[in-house]
C-alpha cells in the first residue's frame, strides 16, 4: 500500500492504494488554499505541509494525522527589520541529524528546524550572503526549491535557487559557496554567462547508491555531477531528448546510472512536446535516453508538470513512479516506468507529489 501526498492549488489530497488496484482519497486538508508542498517525515511519521496564504504568505503546518487537526509551525518568517516578505515555501526536506528538517522558500531563503518541524529559524549565512543584491528571480520567483543533505554527514548541504544556481555548505549552513562549474546558461548572451548568479537550476536529485552522483534538470539541459556537485556535465542535449527544458527529475535509489525526466517544449510553451506525454529514462548516466509512455496520453495532451510534482517509491524493477500535472491528472507506474495508469483525475492543478 502506497500513500501519496498531492499538493494542489485548492488543498492537500492524501491518496492511498496501489497502481494495479487503484487509489482512493484518504484525506483532504486546507480546502481552497494553495498547498505548495507536503511530505511525511519517515523518521517521526509527522506530516508537514507548506500552505500559501494570500494574506500571510508562506506558512508550514504539521500534524500526526492528515485527516485531523493541523498546527501552524512557529518561526517561519523573514526578519522584521527588512522589506522582504515570504512569498511561499517551496520544499521541505529531512536533514541527517535527528529532528532536523530544512525548508526552502521565496525569496531565496532557507529555514532549519531542530524539533521535527514544530519551530523554525532562518539560515542567516545564506540570507546575509554578500552576493544577494545581485540575485535575480526565475519565472516562478526567487525560489529555493532544492535541498540535498549528505548521508551520514550533517555538516554538508546543497541547495539550488532559481535563478541563482547551486550552493554548497560544509559547516551546516554557516558559510556558502557557488557550485555552477560546467553549467551553460544558453538563455543569456555569451558575455553574461560567467556571472555566477544567473543559473536557473530547476531541480537536483542525489543518488542514494552513489552519493557523489547527482542529476540536475536545468532551464536548458540535463546535467550530471560525479563529484558531489563540484562540476557538472551536460547529458541531456536535444539530440537525445525532445527538449532540454523541464522541471522535475527523479533518480532510481538502487542504480546511480538511472534517472527520469519529463521534458517540456520550452520556457515560452511549458507543455509536453507534440501533446504526447512521455517520461524519458536513462540507464547509462545520461549517455542515452528512452521514452516511456505505455498507458500515458499519446495525443492532444498538452500537460505541464511542475518541479516538485514527480516522485518515486522503492527501487529497481519495482520502482514506483508518480507525477501530477496542472491539468489535475496524476499518473503512476509500478514497474519502473514500463507501464503507466491514471491514479487520480480531475483534481485541482497539481503543485507537488510526494510518496510516504
Amino acid at each position: 500500500m502506497t500513500e501519496i501526498l498531492i499538493g494542489t492549488k485548492k488543498g492537500l489530497f492524501v491518496l492511498e492504494g496501489d497502481v494495479e488496484s487503484g487509489f482512493g482519497v484518504k484525506a483532504r486538508a486546507f480546502p481552497g488554499q494553495a498547498v505548495e508542498y507536503a511530505m511525511r517525515d519517515p523518521r517521526s511519521g509527522r506530516y508537514l505541509a507548506s500552505v500559501t496564504s494570500w494574506f500571510y504568505g508562506g506558512r508550514i503546518w504539521v500534524t500526526d494525522d492528515p485527516a485531523g487537526e493541523w498546527e501552524e509551525a512557529g518561526g517561519v518568517a523573514l526578519p522584521e527589520d527588512g522589506d522582504a516578505s515570504l512569498a511561499r515555501i517551496w520544499v521541505i526536506e529531512p536533514g541527517e541529524a535527528d529532528g532536523v528538517l530544512y525548508a526552502g522558500g521565496d525569496p531565496g531563503c532557507l529555514f532549519q528546524s531542530e524539533d521535527g518541524g514544530l519551530t523554525w529559524e532562518l539560515n542567516r549565512g545564506l540570507w546575509d550572503h554578500p552576493t544577494r543584491p545581485d540575485w535575480t528571480p526565475g519565472g516562478g520567483g526567487l525560489c529555493l526549491h532544492t535541498i540535498v543533505p549528505w548521508p551520514d554527514d550533517p555538516d554538508r548541504l546543497m541547495v539550488a535557487i532559481s535563478a541563482v544556481g547551486v550552493w554548497l555548505s560544509d559547516d551546516r549552513g554557516v558559510s556558502w559557496r557557488y557550485s555552477n562549474t560546467g553549467i551553460v546558461p544558453e538563455y543569456l548572451p555569451e558575455e553574461a554567462r560567467a556571472v555566477p548568479a544567473q543559473h536557473c537550476v530547476h531541480n537536483v536529485r542525489r543518488s542514494p547508491a552513489r552519493p557523489e552522483r547527482l542529476f540536475m534538470q536545468f532551464h536548458g539541459g540535463v546535467y550530471r555531477s560525479d563529484d558531489a556537485g563540484a562540476t557538472w556535465i551536460d547529458v541531456g542535449d536535444d539530440t537525445a531528448l525532445p527538449s532540454d527544458f523541464g522541471f522535475p527529475i527523479v533518480v532510481d535509489p538502487a542504480d546511480p546510472d538511472s534517472a527520469y525526466v519529463i521534458p517540456l517544449v520550452g520556457a515560452e510553451d511549458r507543455t509536453t512536446p507534440g501533446g504526447s506525454v512521455r517520461v524519458w529514462e536513462t540507464r547509462d548516466a545520461g549517455a542515452t535516453w528512452t521514452p516511456r509512455g505505455d498507458g500515458l496520453p499519446a495525443h492532444d495532451a498538452y500537460l505541464t508538470v511542475l518541479r516538485e510534482a514527480f516522485d518515486s517509491r522503492g527501487s529497481g524493477g519495482t520502482l514506483e513512479l508518480y507525477f501530477g500535472a496542472t491539468s489535475g491528472d496524476v499518473f503512476g507506474s509500478g514497474d519502473a516506468g514500463a507501464t503507466w495508469a491514471a491514479v487520480a483525475e480531475h483534481l485541482p492543478p497539481v503543485h507537488s507529489v510526494r510518496t510516504a
